[in-house]
């Protein structure tokens, strides 16, 4: 059986698409966000891409799992009921599904991710 690989190429200096303001933000300062390399990978039931923020605040929902590797930038993360957990470049993070919270993107922040 042949098997497919999905790949991200040169993430840090990939160009990203439209970009688009936060879907759910909080206070003065709304972030912008894009994506690169969006790829459905259907054959194992998961995306993978790039993703990019500004620095500002908002509501982070989302139904899959996630995991991503922060590739510039940094943040800190507050999931609902539970402890912030500051991310910056070089770490990785592994969200469970439904996850809610909120972002506070301090310096522009750019990871790879993938949905699953």
């Amino acid at each position: 059986m042949t098997q497919v690989l999905t790949v991200v190429r040169n993430a840090g200096a990939a160009t990203l698409g439209e970009l688009q303001q936060a879907k759910l933000p909080i206070g003065d300062t709304v972030a912008s966000q894009g994506t690169a390399q969006h790829q459905e990978a259907n054959n194992v039931g998961a995306s993978v891409g790039v993703w990019e923020s500004s620095p500002g605040q908002f509501r982070r929902h989302l139904k899959n799992r996630e995991f991503s590797h922060i590739i510039s930038g940094w943040c800190i993360f507050t999931p609902d009921g539970g402890t912030p957990v500051e991310l910056r470049a070089g770490d990785a993070v592994l969200f469970p599904a439904n996850c809610e919270g909120v972002w506070d993107i301090r310096e522009t922040l750019r990871k790879t991710y993938v949905l699953f």
